[in-house]
């Protein structure tokens, strides 16, 4: 049976609130406003990364966060460590969201590891961000309380296909495999429909960033689509 607060965010949307290195938006107050928006809007969690986000977030919604700290950008970059969870924790996060892919890690250990020794120092849930169902499998072995689909897709992990849309059959698979574990779908829902679509495949909960959230990438899509 998931936690309370997993039945919380069940059936709703997750909105992801981050901006990337050199953007005008990229400022805990600003990423802060940003959450407290989408709340209102209905968001029944907000995802974001990095300490100061997540302490900024924490403090202005009354919705769960799920809370991360990239560091890197090759390899194993979302929470890569057992030093960068537990800061996750210490900022606030209610959730952490961990890689759980099989890619080596900067401090040796595995994800089953991280996940041990975190539980060992900290009271948390942890959110497994996988990129295929083997992941998923090793996520869900090593007792993530939810996984995700974050992954799945292009240019994000090695043994990936290439698709446009949301994963939907990983979801779906995810969720015939393990029927008792919260299935998130995450990444390139960019429309109500893909939410719908996702949902409707089975999905715990939806996540939604760059449609949402990412002004520059919305507006990139108006303006090609004018061209």
């Amino acid at each position: 049976m998931a936690s309370p607060l997993l039945e919380q965010i069940k059936d709703t949307l997750i909105v992801s609130c981050q901006a990337y290195m050199g953007e005008p938006l990229r400022h805990p107050e600003t990423m802060a406003q940003m959450a407290r928006a989408c709340e209102l809007g209905g968001a029944g969690a907000i995802r974001c990364q990095g300490l100061s986000d997540i302490a900024a977030i924490k403090g202005r919604v009354e919705v769960p966060v799920i809370g991360l700290w990239k560091e890197g950008h090759d390899g194993v970059y979302i929470t890569p460590t057992l030093r960068h969870a537990i800061a996750c924790v210490n900022a606030g996060a209610d959730i952490v969201a961990i890689d759980a892919t099989n890619r080596p890690r900067p401090d040796g250990r595995t994800f089953a590891e991280t996940v041990r020794d975190l539980r060992a120092q900290c009271e948390t849930l942890v959110m497994a961000d996988c990129a295929t169902i083997e992941d998923i499998r090793r996520a869900v072995e090593a007792g993530a309380d939810v996984v995700s689909t974050t992954l799945s897709h292009p240019g994000a992990a090695i043994d990936c296909k290439m698709a446009d849309g949301p994963s939907v059959d990983l979801v779906r698979q995810a969720v015939e495999e393990f029927p008792n574990v919260p299935v998130v779908c995450e990444g390139r829902v960019h429309t109500p429909a893909d939410a719908k679509a996702a949902h409707d495949a089975g999905a715990w909960a939806v996540v939604v960033g760059t449609a949402i959230t990412h002004p520059t990438s919305i507006t990139s899509w108006f303006v090609d689509a004018i061209k």
